[in-house]
């Protein structure tokens, strides 16, 4: 077991390597748009950016909450490029398990068992013959 998490860590973090940059650029415009509201609002720089990260990461303490209008909408803003950095956390951690399971599964099939390239990273199972003396029957559905 200790194994399968030593894969899934080097997969994710491999993974997590190649969106370094679209992470930083995510990041950024959260502290960006998080000054600026911090500015209308007349909060303090560090405030602001707690205050953009609290509301990115869909948090929301409420221990501060913009008061403009002008300042809500720019939290919507915060909160959409937040669901992003979440989705991407989340994909590539969905990825990197998948490929751990698989890689993990892998190394302990025989010879046998282990699926050849034509079949894909999960074995195929073959339909049971239908029993001899009855008929395959197609159903075919007119869907205009």
């Amino acid at each position: 077991m200790l194994a399968y998490t030593f894969v899934f860590l080097r997969e994710f973090l491999q993974a997590i390597l190649y969106v370094v940059p679209i992470l930083v650029m995510l990041g950024l415009t959260i502290i960006a748009l998080g000054e600026i509201v911090g500015r209308i609002e007349g909060w303090n720089r560090f405030d602001a950016a707690y205050w953009a990260f609290i509301t990115a990461l869909t948090v929301g303490y409420g221990d501060i909450r913009p008061l403009r209008r002008s300042s809500k909408a720019l939290s919507i803003v915060i909160a959409m490029v937040g669901f992003m950095v979440t989705g991407i956390f989340v994909a590539i951690t969905v990825e990197a398990t998948g490929s751990a399971i698989e890689k993990h599964l892998g190394s302990h099939l025989t010879g046998s068992e282990r699926p050849t390239e034509s079949q894909g990273p999960v074995r195929e199972h073959k339909k049971a013959a239908p029993e001899s003396g009855t008929k395959n029957r197609t159903t075919s559905v007119n869907l205009s």
